[in-house]
């Protein structure tokens, strides 16, 4: 069953490199009593995701924190020592934009958003979206329909729709 709006995000340990290695971060301790802007994609280093998803968070991030929000976290079913660089690459880091790994997925499955597109070597991958999240509950969900494809997901996007 896919996630939706109102729905409270199950528990799950997601991964960070840290100063010492890779660090686990309990998503449900991060998202306690504060409003969070989650996005996920499919890939790091691919071209939507990088010319289009992760640019449109690093745009409005000045803008969602007039509106309250706490974080913005990038999510990938990628290791975290991808992330880490990728963050680095498209600047995601310096913005202040946390970049978390669902290095095995279960996260991705457990809220419904994983896909496999074995043409392009996409296995076990997230589905792209992006959600404002509240004490844990989401409070909006904004899925696209195509993965190659960020406009309903992307940061104005979910930005004009808390208003």
């Amino acid at each position: 069953m896919t996630i939706s709006k109102g729905d409270t995000l199950p528990a799950a340990t997601l991964v960070v490199l840290g100063e010492n290695g890779p660090e686990a971060v309990e998503l449900d301790t991060k998202l306690k009593g504060r409003k969070v802007v989650l996005f996920a994609v499919p890939g790091a280093y691919t071209p939507t995701c990088s010319s289009a998803h992760v640019p449109s968070f690093i745009r409005t991030k000045d803008q969602f924190a007039e509106k309250g929000v706490d974080e913005i976290i990038c999510l990938s079913v990628n290791d975290p020592f991808v992330m880490k660089a990728w963050g680095e690459a498209t600047g995601a880091t310096d913005a202040g934009i946390t970049m978390l790994a669902d290095s095995n997925g279960e996260f991705t499955k457990a809220i419904g958003m994983d896909f496999t597109a074995h043409p392009a070597g996409l296995v076990g991958r997230s589905k792209r979206y992006s959600m404002m999240v509240e004490n844990g509950v989401v409070t909006e969900f904004m899925p696209e329909e195509s993965p190659g494809v960020c406009e309903i997901s992307a940061g104005e996007t979910l930005l004009a729709t808390i208003g």
